[in-house]
C-alpha cells in the first residue's frame, strides 16, 4: 500500500508527480530513487520504470529529471531541517523516517581513519517503502510451533533480496508475541536486536511497526552485542534478528541458544543447498542449531513460500503461499 508519510518527504515537484497519480499504480512501488540530473525512477517487486507526469515509462528521455533543488529539498525534509540532528545517521549511509521507511543516501564521504565520519554533498536517495503485512504468517505457526515441548522452534528464513523476508519476519515477530488461540499457542516475551532499524522501523526508539505487545526492541544495535544485552537485560523467551553471517555472529547464536532462548532469524541465499557453500552457515547446518527452515523464492511471484523444512533439511510442506 502507498503511504502516505512517503509522500509527505519527497521534494515539492517530485510530490506533485505523485499526487495526481492513480492510487492503484502507486501500491505497487518498492522504491523510489532521486538522483542529481538523472531520471526519476520507480523500483516495483520484479522491474524499474521512470516516472513522466502521472504516469510510468521505460524511455528514460521522456523523464522527470531531478534536480539539485530536488536534493536539497529532500535532505532538509527527512533531516526535519537540521543535518546535524541526523549525523548519526548519515554514518550508516541511511535514516529511517516515520512510518518506518528508509531513505539511502550516497554523496561524498568524509572519513576519518578508515571510518565514515558523514556524508555530505548528497546527490542520490533510495527510498524504500515499509510494508507491514499482518497475518502472512499466520498459516505457518502450527510448522513453527513446538506444540509437545511448548515453545517455537529455532527457525531460519532463507530468501533472495527483496522477496519478504523481513516482512515474514516482521509478522513471525508480531504473531509469537501476541499468541494464537485457534493454534493453542500462548504470547511470548520477544526481544529484537533491529541492527538497521527495518523490523520494528523505529523513530527515536518508538518502533513504527506492530510488532506485538510482548515485544522489546534495540535499536540500531550490532546483532552480537543486542543479543548478549537482551539475555541479561530482559529474559526473553525468543530473540529476533535480520540477516545473520557472520562468525561473530554464530558465536553471539551459541550464547542465545544455550541460554534457553529461541531464536528466530534470517539469511540471504536462493536455497538450502547455497548455505552448504558457507562455512560459517554450515557449520550451523550441520550442527542442526535450526530446527525449521522457511525457504522463500521468485517463482511464480516474488515472496512464494517454496517450503518449510525440518532440522534434517526434509520438506513439511510444498510450494505455497507468499508473503507479498
Amino acid at each position: 500500500m502507498w503511504a502516505q508519510e512517503v509522500e509527505e518527504i519527497l521534494p515539492k515537484a517530485i510530490r506533485a508527480l505523485f499526487t495526481i497519480m492513480p492510487k492503484g499504480k502507486k501500491d505497487e512501488i518498492q522504491e523510489i530513487r532521486i538522483r542529481l540530473h538523472q531520471p526519476l525512477e520507480v523500483r516495483f517487486s520484479q522491474s524499474g520504470l521512470y516516472v513522466s507526469g502521472p504516469r510510468f515509462t521505460t524511455d528514460y528521455r521522456d523523464a522527470y529529471i531531478c534536480t539539485r533543488e530536488d536534493c536539497m529539498q529532500m535532505l532538509q525534509a527527512i533531516s526535519n531541517h537540521s543535518i546535524y540532528a541526523i549525523e548519526e545517521q548519515l554514518r550508516q549511509g541511511y535514516v529511517t523516517v516515520a512510518g518506518g521507511h528508509r531513505v539511502g543516501m550516497t554523496g561524498k564521504v568524509i572519513a576519518e581513519t578508515n571510518k565514515i565520519r558523514t556524508i555530505q554533498n548528497v546527490t542520490s536517495f533510495n527510498i524504500r517503502i515499509a510494508r507491514q503485512v499482518k497475518g502472512i504468517a499466520t498459516h505457518l505457526l502450527p510448522m513453527l510451533y513446538d506444540s509437545i515441548r511448548k515453545r517455537p522452534y529455532h527457525t531460519l528464513i532463507v530468501s533472495p533480496p527483496q522477496c519478504g523476508k523481513t516482512t515474514l519476519l516482521r509478522d513471525v515477530i508480531r504473531e509469537m508475541s501476541l499468541g494464537n488461540e485457534h493454534y493453542h499457542i500462548p504470547g511470548h516475551k520477544v526481544a529484537v536486536v533491529d541492527e538497521r532499524s527495518e523490523i520494528a522501523g523505529s523513530i527515536n526508539g518508538v518502533p513504527q511497526c506492530d510488532l506485538g505487545p510482548r515485544t522489546d526492541v534495540l535499536d540500531a544495535c550490532p546483532k552480537v552485542e543486542g543479543m548478549m544485552l537482551l539475555i541479561r537485560s530482559m529474559s526473553p523467551q525468543i530473540i529476533a534478528v535480520d540477516e545473520i553471517g557472520t562468525s561473530a555472529d554464530a558465536l553471539a547464536i551459541d550464547e542465545v541458544i544455550h541460554a534457553g532462548v529461541q531464536l528466530i532469524t534470517t539469511v540471504h541465499a536462493h536455497s538450502i543447498e547455497e548455505l552448504l557453500g558457507r562455512p560459517t552457515i554450515n557449520d550451523m547446518l550441520q550442527k542442526k542449531i535450526f530446527e525449521r527452515y522457511v525457504v522463500l523464492g521468485r517463482t511464480p511471484t516474488v515472496g512464494t513460500i517454496i517450503g518449510v523444512y525440518d532440522k534434517n533439511r526434509l520438506k513439511l510442506t510444498q510450494r505455497g503461499a507468499g508473503v507479498g
